[in-house]
């Protein structure tokens, strides 16, 4: 399917005709809690989301405490701080251009901490393997629920940490307009089994291009909205 570039909006010139806007989104893509921003998985989806989502930029960075002697991450609360000032310097360099959040698992929900403060300002945020369930099995619905703006999840369906019926549940009391694009077979980095592939006659590729799309597809209508 032909999508159109997701920033294309509309804007009023001064003679009251439309015209299109052509500014590109940046995206800020935050790591998960174990593998920094250089890990191949981090690199192949920059790379992809920078192609779909035809961005003028896909700003990673690691958390201080990747730095050094490998360290077990901090809550997640602490790590918000850090995180939005990354995103107000990119947002900085690249005034007027939508400022997308996307993240991995832990980086996915620091960064819909940071989209829900209020000095931030962000068009939609996507959460690629969201960690909905804590360490103690609890449901970690709070920061969804704050959330205001466009938000697109991206799970595996065999993902332990995000058991489906449970996004589900979250998602229907969220505020923020929100989407769902599953990835069937897929574990919480979107690994999916061969016999899992082989039996849908499928392949990673082919899955994980679907869900970029998917991606891209959402950003465009919320852009365009």
């Amino acid at each position: 399917m032909d999508l159109l570039p997701p920033a294309k909006r509309r804007r009023q010139s001064n003679d009251g005709e439309s015209e299109a806007s052509t500014l590109s989104p940046v995206v800020i893509f935050a790591h998960g809690a174990g593998a920094p921003s250089s890990s191949d998985w981090m690199q192949r989806w920059k790379n992809m989301l920078k192609e779909a989502l035809q961005a003028v930029d896909v700003v990673t960075f690691d958390y201080p405490y990747m730095s050094g002697k490998k360290r077990a991450p901090p809550k997640a609360e602490k790590l918000v701080e850090f995180h939005s000032n990354i995103v107000k310097e990119t947002a900085t360099k690249y005034p007027g251009h939508p400022v997308i959040l996307a993240g991995k698992s832990m980086g996915s929900r620091v960064g819909c901490m940071v989209a829900s403060m209020e000095d931030i300002n962000v068009s939609a945020v996507v959460c690629l393997g969201y960690p909905l369930k804590g360490i103690n099995g609890a449901v970690r619905d709070e920061t969804l629920l704050q959330l205001t703006i466009p938000t697109m999840f991206v799970q595996g369906s065999k993902d332990v940490l995000c058991p489906l019926e449970k996004l589900e549940a979250t998602r229907k009391k969220m505020k923020a307009p929100n989407e769902l694009h599953v990835i069937d077979g897929g574990d919480h980095s979107f690994k999916i089994g061969k016999k899992h592939l082989q039996a849908n006659n499928s392949s990673q590729d082919e899955s994980e291009d679907a869900a970029v799309q998917a991606i891209a597809a959402f950003i465009s209508r919320s852009l365009d909205g």
